[in-house]
């Protein structure tokens, strides 16, 4: 299971979003040193995210138990509608504001972000809550997920050049790589539950 949790922590968080597009765009606008602000911005509002999702996410599996399956298959499906959506995908937006290269909007942005939403929720509930042994290994693996989340912003940050390019040549190939992935994460969670 915990590969499965890291494949879909790293696609997740790796894959265009607007977190990473909007840190691409303003590296290009601003440099690194500019986006670093919005890219921590981004990694403690989705720390955030991740810690609610964990603490309403306890309170759901104590007041009805036997919801993690439900949860798992409910967790799938939505991975499995990322991977559709990802592999479909002709490209994101680059039209961004200058006021939005900060730290407030960057933790924001996640707070109306729905991926970033439904990530927290869906690794949480499928991921770390059905594995985890004590509250300090909640802890733990919540801190790691938010690491991850924040280091696949930073990378579009300091590669921002370098994955357009890549990005626009490749484009297709890297998406449905990206998207099977996301369907194995989704099959072998659910599979765990069904065996």
């Amino acid at each position: 299971m915990i590969l499965s949790m890291l494949i879909y922590a790293f696609v997740s968080s790796f894959t265009p979003g607007p977190n990473n597009i909007m840190a691409m765009v303003f590296t290009n606008k601003y440099g690194v040193k500019q986006t670093f602000r919005f890219c921590l911005g981004v990694g403690i509002g989705f720390l955030v995210i991740l810690c609610l999702s964990c603490f309403f996410n306890i309170i759901l599996y104590q007041v009805m138990p036997k919801i993690g399956w439900v949860m798992a298959f409910i967790g799938a499906a939505y991975m499995i509608y990322l991977a559709v959506k990802i592999m479909k995908s002709k490209g994101g937006d680059d039209e961004t504001l200058d006021r939005y290269n900060h730290f407030v909007p960057g933790m924001m942005l996640q707070f109306i972000n729905p991926k970033a939403i439904l990530y927290g929720l869906t690794v949480i509930s499928t991921f770390v809550l059905p594995y985890g042994q004590s509250n300090m290994q909640y802890v733990i693996w919540t801190l790691i997920l938010a690491l991850i989340g924040f280091l696949g912003t930073f990378s579009w940050s300091l590669f921002g050049s370098l994955y357009k390019r890549f990005l626009t040549a490749y484009e297709r190939p890297f998406q449905y790589v990206m998207g099977l992935l996301l369907i194995y994460s989704a099959v072998s969670m659910v599979w765990g539950y069904v065996m």
